[in-house]
């Protein structure tokens, strides 16, 4: 299909991964799919991207110069912000992948993916509303009981009600053993919580009738065994009948340096503020068991990484492609090797510096596209896979891939949004150009659903040891049979890339041969980069095979850019590798007072 070029995102590449490489019409095979094809898949996206332009876009700096307020005790949004929800809600996407017995559409994650990212690089402010509702939604669909479903779901889903996520507390962050927030079960079966929360995005406005809180709570002992999951609506009733307000209240506002469309809160339960009857605390709904609480906030915390992982993609893509457009407009310096005075000046991106740059960010922003919709189609199939083995191994291995998708897009998207803003010089300081907005914006994406850290010490301490490492192994068997499909085609790139997959096979294995978790993890951080930039080349090798279908001039960017990640970004894998190798213990045997 040819697009109208835009400078949100590269319609282009997506339809080049989604279609060429990923074959997602061939998931129509699974009965989930079957009503599916390429024409609904393209009308999704297509009305993604006429949404965002004509709804998401216009207000993005109009919002982030507009932060929200509170007035009268309430919190103020610019009115754009309803009106382009209420226009996401109308259209359906809210309960897209949703099953049809819910209201849903049964689109596949992959293709519902793709589209998402339109709005997140138009507007990510705004559609953080949204994607909190969905994950929220999927999480009681998936744990809540079938009467809590009936309940919730349907307001959530038509967009008169929206959804949060709360686990931290003030002083308590990514240690959720350490929540003291509490729920006591009373004798009509509901319980009270009580406690405060902190950084809780989406946590109090007036775009909806209700919100619908995911609260972690304690229930039991010390630890994160003891933590169970809880829905608490700010306001207690039926859809359209709400009848009493629930001691959920707003303590402040968090003032953020990007995404300051998205209300950041601190919220308190069961203060007395809004008193129910005659017992203490918010009125909450125990989802599934008591105890499995973290079990259950997994599955939004997993959709939501993915999702961060997207954000980071869809603003480093529109930083590359806004940067590439000024650097074909800006005139400035004579072509290098120029020895005439009188020469003409040229646009800057005949400069190698600048090439080097523009390539670099939209190597990232690819390669992140890429790891994305690789990871959405792994979730589609694994969900819908009949065979349970096959599902289990398919799982598993997005269980191994997900905080390389969250962490590597997150680190390497916000790069791109730093290059665009170089590229610009001067002028991408300002504000009188959007680069150093997206570059704000997406700073938060390495913090949000789990620092880099976190990510790295997940996946070399948890992940790639499941199962006896199978998932690690099914990983790292693709890799090999993409090198192997592609060496008569790609010897050159082929090889460097089987290389480094033999390598940090090798030293994973090194890593934890003395079963010593403090020194194989002391270095984590380097395991998840190199990981990351191995498995992006990957990606790119495996798309190098997928060409022949492309229009030529997508096939020939595509070989262009997949060559220079493999060539002169992948190498870098190499000082990290050489350090884990070496199982340098200085970070863990640093005195802290020489910091």
């Amino acid at each position: 299909m040819e697009h109208k070029k835009s400078l949100i995102l590269d319609a282009a590449d997506l339809d080049f991964c989604l279609y060429d490489w990923l074959d997602v019409e061939a998931l129509s095979r699974f009965d989930r799919f079957t009503e599916h094809n390429r024409e609904t898949f393209e009308g999704l996206t297509g009305l993604a991207r006429e949404l965002a332009e004509e709804y998401f876009a216009p207000h993005n700096r109009k919002a982030d110069l507009n932060e929200p307020e509170l007035v009268d005790g309430k919190v103020q949004l610019i009115p754009e912000v309803k009106a382009a929800l209420t226009a996401f809600a109308e259209a359906g996407f809210l309960g897209a992948t949703m099953d049809a017995e819910h209201g849903g559409f049964q689109v596949p994650t992959v293709v519902y993916r793709a589209a998402f990212m339109w709005f997140q690089a138009a507007n990510v402010g705004t559609v953080s509303y949204a994607l909190l509702t969905t994950a929220a939604a999927n999480l009681i669909r998936e744990h809540a009981t079938a009467e809590l479903a009936a309940k919730f779901l349907p307001p959530m889903l038509d967009g008169s009600w929206t959804g949060t996520m709360n686990l931290s507390e003030p002083g308590v962050g990514s240690a959720l053993g350490d929540l003291s927030t509490s729920a006591t079960r009373t004798a009509d079966g509901t319980y009270r919580v009580r406690g405060d929360k902190m950084w809780i995005s989406a946590g109090d406005h007036e775009l909806s009738e209700n919100i619908v809180h995911l609260v972690l709570a304690r229930t039991g002992g010390p630890g994160v065994k003891g933590l169970s999951l809880f829905i608490v609506p700010r306001w207690l009733g039926e859809p359209g009948a709400l009848t009493e307000r629930n001691d959920v209240s707003l303590v402040g506002i968090n003032h953020k340096m990007g995404y300051r469309g998205t209300v950041n809160t601190a919220l308190s339960y069961g203060s007395g503020a809004f008193p129910v009857g005659d017992e203490p605390g918010a009125v909450g709904y125990l989802i599934g068991e008591e105890g499995r609480g973290l079990h259950y906030m997994f599955l939004m915390m997993n959709e939501a990484r993915l999702g961060v992982g997207a954000s980071a993609v869809a603003l480093g893509t529109t930083g590359f492609l806004h940067a590439r457009e000024y650097a074909r407009d800006r005139i400035q310096g004579k072509e290098i090797g120029a020895k005439d005075a009188a020469a003409p000046a040229v646009p800057i991106i005949r400069h190698p510096d600048v090439r080097r740059m523009l390539m670099l960010a939209k190597a990232y922003s690819q390669g992140g596209t890429a790891l994305i919709l690789y990871a959405g189609k792994l979730l589609d199939e694994s969900e819908a896979e009949t065979d349970p083995q096959r599902s289990a191994a398919l799982a598993l291995l997005l269980d191994v891939l997900t905080p390389v998708a969250k962490s590597w897009s997150s680190q390497w998207g916000l790069a791109a949004n730093d290059i665009a803003i170089q590229v610009l010089g001067g002028s991408g300081y300002v504000r009188d150009f959007p680069v150093e907005q997206f570059y704000r914006d997406n700073r938060l994406n390495p913090i949000h659903e789990g620092t880099h850290g976190i990510q790295a010490l997940d996946l070399l301490g948890r992940k790639v040891l499941l199962d006896g490492g199978s998932g690690l192994a099914d990983l790292l068997g693709r890799m090999r049979a993409t090198c192997d499909r592609l060496t008569a085609a790609e010897p050159e790139l082929a090889a460097l890339v089987a290389a480094r997959v033999d390598r940090v096979e090798t030293v994973t294995r090194e890593l934890w041969e003395d079963g010593d978790p403090t020194m194989a993890l002391a270095n984590a951080a380097h395991y998840l980069e190199a990981m990351g930039d191995i498995v992006v080349a990957w990606l790119f090798l495996d798309q190098l095979g997928a060409l022949d279908a492309a229009p030529a001039a997508t096939a020939a960017e595509k070989r262009a850019t997949a060559r220079f990640f493999i060539t002169h970004v992948l190498p870098r894998v190499d000082a990290d590798l050489d350090l884990l190798a070496s199982k340098d213990r200085q970070l863990v045997e640093l005195d802290e007072t020489l910091i």
